[in-house]
């Protein structure tokens, strides 16, 4: 038997609001049947003593450890700008507030 039918289809296309023609209906609801029997299949594989996991591996702390480092003077960081001023970079005003 079928785990969906073509008039759920139908119904679920007019929830969504989409116009699907007749071979379309035949179409989509043999391939959501596939679809919900391949879930049924993982569901009947899914152990209660399996604890549910994000990650095939288990993952811990995947980030670098802070190192000090010498960075740009200013000098340096606004030597490749169009403008500067006082140390920072000028770019045009993009909204009509005063500072």
């Amino acid at each position: 038997m079928s785990a969906i039918s073509r008039d759920e289809v139908s119904h679920l296309a007019r929830l969504s609001r989409l116009a699907l023609g007749d071979d379309e209906l035949d179409h989509l609801a043999a391939q959501l049947d596939q679809i919900i029997s391949a879930v049924a299949r993982v569901q009947e594989v899914a152990a209660e003593d399996i604890p549910p996991t994000s990650h095939a591996l288990p993952l811990t702390n995947v980030y670098r450890t802070d190192e000090v480092r010498q960075c740009l003077r200013p000098e340096q960081a606004l030597a490749g700008a169009p403008a500067a001023e006082e140390q920072r970079f000028r770019v045009p005003r993009i909204l009509d507030e005063e500072a």
